[in-house]
């Protein structure tokens, strides 16, 4: 337990940061899932557009490795192609 008023501080400022990234995160996987249902049904562009919206966000702030948001990105693209196809 922190005893330094600092220390305290940050332990707050970290919990309030590790609540938003669950926020992105959980997003995230709810716009991928619409997104996925929504191709399986045919004419997904509005979610796709969302789901990398917020991908490009969770990956600017830190949420998400910028990587793993283009993995994501690039898997939907794959699957937003085949579907249109």
């Amino acid at each position: 337990m922190p005893n330094i008023k600092q220390q305290k501080k940050r332990v707050r400022s970290a919990a309030r940061q590790r609540i938003e990234n669950l926020r992105y995160r959980s997003t995230a996987k709810t716009l991928a899932k619409r997104f996925r249902d929504a191709a399986d049904e045919g004419g997904a562009e509005a979610e796709y557009k969302a789901l990398v919206s917020w991908l490009d966000r969770a990956a600017a702030r830190g949420a998400i490795h910028r990587n793993t948001a283009a993995r994501r990105k690039a898997q939907a693209a794959k699957l937003l192609a085949r579907d249109s196809s």
